[in-house]
């Protein structure tokens, strides 16, 4: 058993694609019109067959709520693994990128946090050992 397909809420699909693909640097997979709304997929530029981030629509009543109550309490909805965090702060900080926590080393991992613009807090990491 593996991991295909991992969601994340967003407000508006359009933003969340420019988002994900012109600056976090994701594919776009799929993209296939499903009335109002698409089935919208991304995944990693290193692993295209992997697993696939769904740019879900949030329109379900009870995920605004969720989402606010998230971000209110400064928690990250999922994270992203990357190589270098403090490269990936700078160069994300570069394109405006709004960041609520800078790289931070915890011991075993250093995170950082960012406003996806799509209603989420997302996190960067590396573990460290």
């Amino acid at each position: 058993m593996r991991v295909n397909l991992a969601s994340v809420l967003v407000d508006d699909q359009e933003k969340a694609r420019r988002f994900y693909t012109e600056v976090l640097g994701f594919v776009l997979k799929h993209d296939i019109p499903m009335g109002e709304a698409s089935w919208l997929t991304v995944v990693s530029p290193e692993d295209p067959g992997g697993t696939e981030l769904v740019l879900e629509p949030s329109g379900h009543p009870a995920a605004k709520p969720f989402k606010d109550a998230l971000v209110a309490d400064g928690i990250p909805y999922t994270s992203f693994a990357v190589e270098d965090v403090k490269a990936e702060y700078e160069r994300l900080s570069g394109l405006g990128v709004r960041f609520t926590q800078e790289p931070t080393d915890m011991g075993t991992v250093i995170t950082a946090v960012f406003d996806d613009t799509c209603g989420n807090l997302i996190q960067i990491a590396r573990e460290t050992t």
